[in-house]
C-alpha cells in the first residue's frame, strides 16, 4: 500500500467518520485549550491532500487533547519514516495482525499489538 495513490474516496471516508479539519482550524482550537499550542502542533498527524494540510480527528480525545496511543504509534511511524498519509490510511484499514480489526478501533487496548502491527505494515 505504501507508495500507492490514496483515493479521494478514502479521504472522504476518513472525513465522514472521524473529521479531517484543516491545520489552521486545529491550531485555533488548541490555542483555546493551552497557552502554547506549538509543542502539541509538532506532534500532530497531518495529511496532505491536494494543496491542503488536514488533521485526522481520530487523534483527538473528547475535549481536544491528543490521544496518547495515537501519539505513541505516530512517533513510531516517524521513526520508521512512514509518511503521514500512509500512517493515516493504515489507522483506518483492517489489519491481519489485529485479527481483522482496524488500528483505530483498538486504541483503548494495550498498545504493544498496535505497535507490532504498525511495524509489520512498514516491513511489507
Amino acid at each position: 500500500m505504501i507508495h500507492q495513490t490514496i483515493s479521494d474516496q478514502t479521504w472522504a471516508g476518513i472525513r465522514n467518520e472521524f473529521t479531517l479539519p484543516p491545520l489552521a482550524q486545529v491550531h485555533r482550537r488548541l490555542s483555546e485549550l493551552v497557552k502554547d499550542p506549538e509543542p502539541i502542533m509538532r506532534q500532530l498527524v497531518r495529511v496532505f491532500i491536494d494543496d491542503g494540510t488536514f488533521c485526522p480527528g481520530f487523534q483527538f480525545l473528547p475535549g481536544g487533547h491528543l490521544h496518547p496511543t495515537v501519539s505513541l504509534l505516530f512517533r513510531r511511524a516517524m521513526e520508521l519514516k512512514l509518511p503521514h498519509n500512509y500512517f493515516t490510511v493504515w489507522m483506518v484499514t483492517k489489519s491481519r495482525d489485529l485479527a481483522g480489526a482496524r488500528p483505530v478501533d483498538r486504541l483503548n487496548a494495550a498498545p504493544t499489538p498496535l505497535v507490532n502491527a504498525l511495524e509489520s505494515f512498514h516491513w511489507q
